[in-house]
C-alpha cells in the first residue's frame, strides 16, 4: 500500500496510547509500520532532501500535532502517554482525527495561528496531506524544476565558444581537471577527431579523460552512431575514459551502447547538465538559504 499521510496516523497513533503506558517515537514508528503492513522499501523512501525516511517523518509530526492539542503529553526524554483529553476522546472513538478534528482544541488553533499567520495559507494547510517539511520540499523542488528548466534553455542558445568554457567550469567545479587554467587549456584544443579535449581526471594527473562536447540546437538526440565514433577515438588513444557531453539528449541504442563496451562513456544530456550546474553552482546565484532545526532534547536532559 501507498504511505499514509501524516493525518491518517493520528487516530492509529492515539489508540496505540490508549494503554496509558509510555511510548517511544522509534517503538510508534515500527508499530505503525507493521499496522499499515509498509514495504521495507516503503519504510526506506526518503524525503527529497535524503536525510529522513518519509514515514518516519509523518509519523513524527502526527505526534507533534497531538501533542499540541494535548491528546498525548511528554513524559520522559523521548517518551510521550495519552492525557485525559486523549482517553476522553478516545472513548467516544471519533471516525477520524485530522487538522480540523484537532481545530476544535483552544492549545491547537494558538499553536497553528503562532505557526502560519497567513490567512489563506491555513486554509490550504488544513486539508494538506503533507506535513510542513513535506510542504517546504514540495515548493523547493518546484523552484528547483523552473530553474532547471530556464538554465538549459539558456545553454541552448549560448554561444559553441561560451558553451566549451561552461563545459570547462562544470567538470572543474566536480574536481576534475586539475586547475581551471589547466582544463581551460586542454578543452577544445584536441585536433582528434571525436575527441574535443583532455582532462586530467585528478591534479596530479594520474590518469586522463577524453571528452565530446556538442552544443546541439536542433531538437534531434545523440544516437549511438555519435558514441560509436567517441569510443572508436578512445580506442585510438588507448584511453578507457570518456564523458560526452551535449544541451540535447540520447537516444535509448546510443545509452545502451554506452553501458555495454569496454571504455567507460559516461552520457551527461542537457537535462543532467542542467542538475550538475545547479549543484555545483556554476552560471546560478544564492538568492536565500533556511536552515531547518530540532529540539535537542540530550541538551535538555538533566
Amino acid at each position: 500500500m501507498t504511505i499514509p499521510d501524516f493525518q491518517s496516523l493520528m487516530l492509529p497513533i492515539l489508540k496505540l496510547t490508549g494503554d496509558q503506558k509510555e511510548h517511544t517515537l522509534r517503538e510508534t514508528i515500527n508499530f505503525l509500520a507493521g499496522q499499515f503492513k509498509l514495504t521495507s522499501q516503503e519504510r526506506e523512501e526518503l524525503l527529497p532532501s535524503g536525510r529522513q525516511a518519509r514515514f518516519d517523518n509523518r509519523v513524527g509530526w502526527a505526534v507533534i500535532y497531538m501533542r499540541k492539542a494535548v491528546f498525548i503529553s511528554k513524559s520522559e526524554r523521548g517518551k510521550f502517554i495519552i492525557t485525559g483529553r486523549g482517553l476522553e476522546i478516545l472513548n467516544n472513538l471519533p471516525k477520524v482525527i485530522d487538522i480540523k478534528f484537532l481545530n476544535q482544541y483552544e492549545e491547537f488553533i494558538q499553536f497553528r495561528t503562532r505557526r502560519e499567520r497567513d490567512e489563506t495559507h491555513e486554509t490550504n494547510a488544513v486539508d494538506s496531506e503533507q506535513t510542513p517539511e513535506e510542504t517546504m520540499e514540495s515548493a523547493y523542488q518546484s523552484l528547483r524544476q523552473a530553474l532547471l528548466s530556464e538554465i538549459l534553455t539558456t545553454i541552448k542558445n549560448c554561444s559553441p565558444a561560451f558553451f566549451e568554457k561552461l563545459v570547462v567550469d562544470v567538470i572543474v567545479k566536480m574536481g576534475y581537471g586539475g586547475t581551471r587554467q589547466d582544463a581551460g587549456k586542454a578543452i577544445g584544443k584536441s585536433g582528434d577527431e571525436g575527441i574535443d579535449g583532455i582532462i586530467n581526471e585528478d591534479r596530479l594527473g594520474l590518469d586522463v579523460i577524453y571528452i565530446q562536447a556538442k552544443k546541439w540546437d536542433k531538437v534531434n538526440q545523440i544516437g549511438r552512431p555519435d558514441i560509436q565514433k567517441f569510443a572508436g577515438a578512445l580506442q585510438g588513444q588507448r584511453a578507457k575514459k570518456g564523458i560526452f557531453i551535449t544541451t540535447s539528449s540520447f537516444t535509448k541504442e546510443a545509452a545502451e551502447f554506452a553501458a555495454r563496451i569496454d571504455s567507460k562513456i559516461i552520457l551527461i544530456d542537457g537535462a543532467k547538465l542542467s542538475q550538475l550546474m545547479l549543484d555545483y553552482n556554476v552560471g546560478v546565484n544564492l538568492v536565500t538559504s533556511y536552515e531547518l532545526k530540532r529540539l535537542d532534547s540530550d541538551y535538555f536532559e538533566e
